[in-house]
């Protein structure tokens, strides 16, 4: 007996269709530097008409973990593409990086056109907002490799910075200003303990709906908070020396990354208007700061460092683009980062 792929478990056709609901969300990211369509082996960006002296290529790649759970049982999928831009634009744009264009890989046991679309409208959605054109990507079928109504989503951008400009934290001094941006929530990182805290079906997350006075789930799949905008125009206003994404490993590891020449950050915890997520994370897991502070964001999305004299106009600034900014400490002679709860 003849057997087909479609016998197998994959439907081209399927794909084809995911590919022309998308075809809208993508073309809604075209900027100037587009080259052509989607549907090509390669997808084209120039940067012909970048104005920089030394222009460099800065890029970055991640995924969005296993928040995706609550949009598999809620069936909501339309802020997940927004997490994986953001973790990817979020990291760059610590370097002082313009985002120029996105690529996303999106594999499931089965393609739902419907659900690839929603997945699309929200990377588009997250595109726009930083400015990244969405050029390209991977749709896969792999039937019995992911359960029924489940799929993987990651993603890959690149900016551009002039050499010259780069934020690499090799000026940060003694005494410099840490600032910290408030975040949106949990972001995409910490959702294995989440899920473990406040279960994984719509009964368990409903017990806490009157604690947070809204749907549970709408708190643990707000999206991921961009921060490109708002730490491009303080870079274009004043010298940042340093910048720190608050993902996975929390304050204790993804701070210091930003310090060299044997400086580190002293961070006074208490200046931290703590969200009633984290508040509720720690009253359940019982575990202890130090270990909170290594997993979630705990409310600070983004750190950046700028010299002292600049820390009330930087605060201004970021205010001015909508961010909640509050100083948080300075940099100090120290090989560890110092927490004072």
């Amino acid at each position: 007996m003849a057997i087909n792929y479609q016998d197998s478990g994959v439907d081209v056709e399927r794909g084809y269709k995911a590919v022309e609901l998308i075809r809208k969300h993508v073309q809604s990211t075209y900027s100037s530097g587009v080259i052509g369509d989607i549907g090509g082996f390669g997808a084209f960006y120039s940067i012909e008409g970048e104005k920089s002296n030394h222009p460099v290529l800065v890029s970055g790649c991640d995924g969005v973990g296993t928040k995706l759970k609550y949009a598999f049982i809620s069936g909501r999928h339309s802020t997940v593409g927004i997490d994986c831009v953001a973790m990817c634009v979020n990291d760059i744009v610590c370097h002082g990086a313009r985002p120029l264009f996105f690529l996303d890989y999106f594999a499931a046991g089965r393609i739902e056109p419907d659900t690839v679309a929603e997945v699309v409208g929200g990377i588009a959605r997250g595109c726009r907002e930083c400015g990244a054109a969405l050029i390209g990507g991977e749709t896969a079928e792999m039937p019995s490799f992911y359960k029924n109504g489940e799929y993987d989503l990651a993603g890959f951008a690149v900016g551009i910075a002039d050499r010259e400009k780069i934020i690499d934290g090799e000026n940060i001094r003694e005494g410099d200003i840490l600032i910290g941006l408030y975040s949106s929530g949990a972001h995409s990182n910490g959702y294995s303990m989440i899920r473990k805290l406040f279960g994984e079906t719509p009964e368990e997350l409903s017990r806490f709906d009157a604690y947070f006075n809204r749907p549970a789930i709408d708190v643990l799949l707000e999206p991921t908070k961009i921060y490109v905008t708002s730490v491009l125009k303080l870079g274009s206003e004043l010298k940042v020396k340093g910048c720190a994404h608050i993902t996975g490993g929390g304050f204790i590891e993804n701070i210091p990354r930003m310090f060299k020449n044997g400086l580190n950050a002293e961070i006074d915890v208490k200046k931290i208007d703590t969200p009633d997520l984290f508040k509720r994370i720690e009253d359940l897991s019982k575990a202890g700061k130090a270990s909170l502070y290594n997993t979630f964001n705990m409310g600070i999305g983004m750190v950046v460092c700028v010299d002292k004299k600049d820390a009330d106009k930087a605060v201004s600034v970021l205010t001015e683009c909508g961010e909640k900014a509050v100083v948080l400490g300075k940099a100090v002679k120290s090989n560890t980062i110092l927490l004072n709860f």
